[in-house]
């Protein structure tokens, strides 16, 4: 699912790279990361991850009996598990105010914001500083108030993954990597001619629906613009209807699978990855995470060397900057009540040598400088050239925004695409919840 590339990708990584099976970081020099906090005694830290299966599973388990080696007297106790229930356990520590582990997976935005105002994670602006400097341009949608609270480990763009040979056969012999909307049309009609589904999308479950709308504000609003909505509650600015009826103009071309509605994000080949993973569509709209989805929804299991990306479509006069776009990742927070191991600990898995070994197995796209040269996949490759080509990305909007206001945009996007809503409704709903909260 988004955000959990780390799950998606792990099940397949020993196809992806198998000619870096069992690298791990054992044979580094750790010496460096030697912490003071357990010279007084013992330390135990507990780790939640989302990497729970595969060579993902088995590199982490890895880092940690490295860490634990490099630091006599610090245990660290390993929890992978589903994302999913990941995040629900996450939620249930977060309100109850126990329970929190010390280091935990943190997606940024109104989640992280409620945290900070709950006094329930740890500032790391100083007590990480360097390791902050290093990721400096990633830190921005896990800082509140100018304070830093998340190390940024994989920072990701949606984008479209699309059927190389299918698009051949409905002949689309030329696919920009960045289509204007009268391009991405033309590959739709063609798709159609072809009697190929052009587009699938997992409407039923919800945010693969709403990433169209969100990415429509990254195009139709400059970033400063929606930055200023999300602070204020406001939305007047009338490129947030703009991005309202450029959706209903794509859902009158009848894009989608039969059934998009109830279609599911990514669970099982009837799934809008597995539609795309059995060859029945052209393309999807979907996350860094998607290589990985699709080849673990493959008899084979293998990520297929059809599977190409472009960038989401421009529209004419546009507001938003050309280079920017959507998409978000995770960081490692630290709860409040940690041992200072847990800092150290956290500052290791943003260093440079296991960032490389996250690279060699795909696990996401790292932030690291330079390591993103040791991704197997072409695909992720690009993505990493458009992340670090001088756009903006703004974070998941539904993530920005938090659960409440995020779920009640959503729910709006979700009736348009069922024809039961308009540009203005998603609008209204995003400011009734906002006002709300206040």
């Amino acid at each position: 699912m988004r955000g959990a590339s780390a799950v998606a990708l792990g099940a397949t990584v020993a196809l992806l790279a198998g000619a870096c099976a069992g690298q791990g970081t054992a044979d580094q020099d750790t010496d460096d990361t030697t912490t003071e906090a357990a010279e007084g005694g013992d330390v135990t830290i507990e780790w939640w991850h989302n990497s729970d299966t595969g060579e993902g599973k088995e590199y982490y388990d890895q880092v940690a009996a490295d860490f634990e080696a490099a630091n006599p007297g610090v245990t660290i106790n390993v929890q992978a598990q589903d994302h999913e229930d990941m995040l629900t356990r996450l939620q249930a520590a977060f309100q109850a105010g126990d329970g929190i582990p010390d280091v935990y997976m943190s997606r940024g935005g109104g989640e992280l914001l409620r945290e900070v105002e709950g006094g329930l994670v740890r500032d790391l602006t100083d007590d990480a500083a360097d390791t902050i400097g290093t990721l400096d341009a990633f830190v921005g949608q896990y800082t509140v108030e100018d304070r830093v609270y998340a190390l940024p480990f994989s920072m990701g763009l949606v984008g479209f993954w699309y059927n190389t040979d299918l698009f051949a056969e409905a002949g689309i012999d030329e696919v920009s990597e960045n289509p204007t909307i009268e391009e991405f049309n033309g590959y739709v009609e063609a798709l159609k001619a072809a009697d190929i589904d052009p587009v699938s999308v997992g409407a039923g479950d919800g945010w693969p629906a709403a990433h169209y709308w969100y990415y429509n504000v990254v195009r139709e609003c400059p970033f400063d613009t929606v930055e200023a909505a999300v602070e204020t509650g406001d939305y007047s600015d009338g490129c947030f209807i703009t991005a309202g009826e450029n959706l209903e103009d794509l859902l009158e071309t009848e894009p989608f699978n039969p059934g998009f509605l109830a279609t599911g994000a990514q669970a099982g080949p009837t799934s809008a990855s597995g539609l795309l993973a059995t060859e029945r569509v052209g393309m999807e709209l979907a996350g860094h995470w998607e290589p990985g989805v699709v080849g673990g929804l493959r008899e084979d299991g293998e990520v297929p060397d059809w599977l190409g990306w472009f960038a989401y479509p421009t529209f004419p006069g546009q507001a938003g900057d050309p280079a920017d776009q959507m998409g978000g990742g995770d960081a490692w927070s630290v709860s409040a009540d940690a041992p200072d191991a847990s800092v150290d600990f956290a500052e290791y898995l943003l260093t440079e040598e296991v960032q490389t070994g996250f690279a060699e197995l795909d696990m996401g796209l790292p932030t690291y400088p330079g390591t993103g040269e040791n991704l197997s996949n072409e695909g992720l490759r690009q993505l990493i050239e458009v992340r670090d080509g001088g756009g903006q990305a703004q974070l998941y909007l539904d993530t920005r925004l938090g659960q409440s206001v995020g779920g009640a945009m959503n729910d709006a996007i979700a009736l348009m695409f069922a024809g039961q809503a308009g540009p203005q409704d998603i609008v209204d709903a995003i400011e009734d919840a906002a006002a709300q909260e206040q």
